[in-house]
């Protein structure tokens, strides 16, 4: 039998000791180009239903901040995966670090969740299909009430257990549980944020696009930089190779949200 769970009647579980779920992350994000697969370990740190996910160059980075240090954040605005979200208040928050500014982009995409009776084992979880629609892609979860909390890798929770996997139809994007750590500490180092919409990230996105090192406003008619064998190149060089780069990472997770240049 199916039926249907809507996020915001969910409830949450709490669990006072700090836990912390490993998720391969796979990405095609070129959708020309069937071998172009970006693959990367994500985080997710969750603590009385306040959770962060982040890869884990994002975690070290936030770690270092919080020591007063300055971590190395990659540049760009499109294909973040730091995602903060409050289950008890059913509210998700994309976070996007750009300038040095954190950025929070409210995710206001409801998951309708359909829950079927199918049932197979992931590892060593009994796990049960369910399935829902965001950013524009339809989406095929297995969840375990084994590990009772209603979170998930990235933007997705709101299940009757934890997601261990989850994928788009279309085999794009995946994320499957691979380890679980408990004990530690969740540590948020991106609490002073500038609320965006969907519009603003556009804004921000063509921004980098168009002056990748913001050289103008700066105030700088040219610059350089040297190459890894010493030679002056001029940044118009290297500006080009970022807009291919940008052009090439063509398939956003959030296709409804994908960006002409």
């Amino acid at each position: 039998m199916k039926f249907i769970i809507f996020f915001l009647g969910m409830s949450t579980f709490c669990f006072p000791q700090k836990i912390s779920f490993i998720y391969e992350t796979k990405c095609k994000v070129n959708s020309e180009k069937q071998d172009d697969v970006y693959s990367e370990n994500m985080i997710l740190d969750i603590k009385n239903n306040i959770s962060i996910f982040r890869d884990s160059l994002d975690k070290k980075n936030d770690s270092i901040k919080l020591n007063h240090g300055n971590g190395r954040y990659n540049m760009g605005v499109e294909n973040k995966f730091y995602v903060k979200k409050n289950l008890a208040q059913k509210r998700i928050e994309k976070v996007i670090t750009y300038l040095g500014t954190d950025y929070l982009l409210p995710v206001e995409e409801i998951l309708n969740w359909n829950i079927t009776s199918e049932q197979k084992l992931i590892g060593k979880y009994k796990s049960q299909k369910a399935e829902t629609h965001y950013g524009g892609r339809n989406w095929i979860a297995w969840f375990t009430t084994e590990l009772p909390f209603a979170d998930g890798p990235y933007i997705f929770s709101g299940l009757p257990g934890l997601i261990v996997s989850i994928q788009d139809l279309n085999n794009e994007y995946s994320f499957n549980l691979i380890e679980v750590k408990k004990g530690g500490t969740i540590f948020d180092a991106r609490k002073k944020t500038v609320k965006i919409d969907w519009k603003k990230y556009e804004t921000l996105a063509k921004s980098y696009f168009n002056d990748p090192f913001n050289i103008n406003s700066k105030g700088w008619k040219t610059a350089t930089f040297t190459d890894p064998k010493g030679n002056t190149v001029d940044i118009s060089v290297k500006n080009k190779e970022i807009q291919n780069s940008i052009l090439q990472k063509n398939n956003p997770i959030e296709l409804n949200h994908k960006i002409n240049y």
